[in-house]
């Protein structure tokens, strides 16, 4: 039986981490994360679709208690110079897509999308000072706030360990940026590799982390 290569030997550590289940992934992750942003928004999913939240304070939706895009959230995000990416697995919803067709605001620099066929991981990593990492795309059912019975099992971490951060947010870099292209075997069947973009006028600012109160 062929026995399989050894992987590189990595140092236990320890760090601080909160679980995250249920209704928290709205509550935590989407209202008082993502939606609390100062410098950044990177988002990994493998399903993408149009995620309703609460409308902001202040607005006549928030007054009559509509729920509306999250993409209007990202809008007043990016309208505050705050850089927002998404990288996702497959095509987006329709209702994503007829969103983002009525936001005006979510176009590059500030806002852009990257598809990869082989994404598969879950993760949000706002202002380079929180990291959730678990099983929720950013759908609905798995983020959204939806009542008990109508919302996913989920079940996740977040943290604000400096380390952690750091590996997560480097491989979403690396497939961001294209690094990840050349020995994918997929690459005949990408609607686009993600290494033919030219770096030089859209890779994203690296998060600095901020801290948050």
């Amino acid at each position: 039986m062929a026995r399989l290569p050894r992987t590189a030997k990595r140092e236990r550590r320890s760090a601080a981490v909160e679980l995250v289940e249920g209704r928290a992934h709205y509550d935590d992750v989407v209202m008082k994360a993502v939606c609390g942003a100062r410098v950044s928004v990177w988002i990994a999913t493998a399903n993408l679709k149009d995620v309703r939240v609460e409308a902001s304070i202040g607005t006549s939706a928030r007054a009559r208690g509509r729920f509306v895009s999250i993409l209007e959230r990202l809008s007043d995000l990016v309208t505050r110079g705050v850089e927002v990416r998404i990288l996702h697995g497959g095509p987006p919803s329709r209702a994503f897509a007829e969103s983002l067709r009525k936001s005006p605001a979510l176009k590059a620099p500030g806002f852009e999308m990257r598809l990869c066929p082989r994404v598969h991981l879950k993760l949000v990593a706002v202002d380079g000072a929180y990291l959730y990492l678990g099983s929720a795309n950013f759908t609905g059912a798995g983020l959204g706030a939806r009542g008990d019975g109508r919302r996913n099992f989920e079940l996740g971490l977040s943290t604000d360990d400096d380390l952690l951060l750091d590996a997560a947010q480097g491989l979403f870099d690396r497939i961001w940026s294209g690094r990840e292209c050349g020995g994918c075997r997929l690459r005949s069947q990408c609607p686009g590799p993600l290494d033919q973009i030219k770096l030089s006028a859209s890779r994203p600012r690296r998060a600095a982390k901020v801290r948050r109160g």
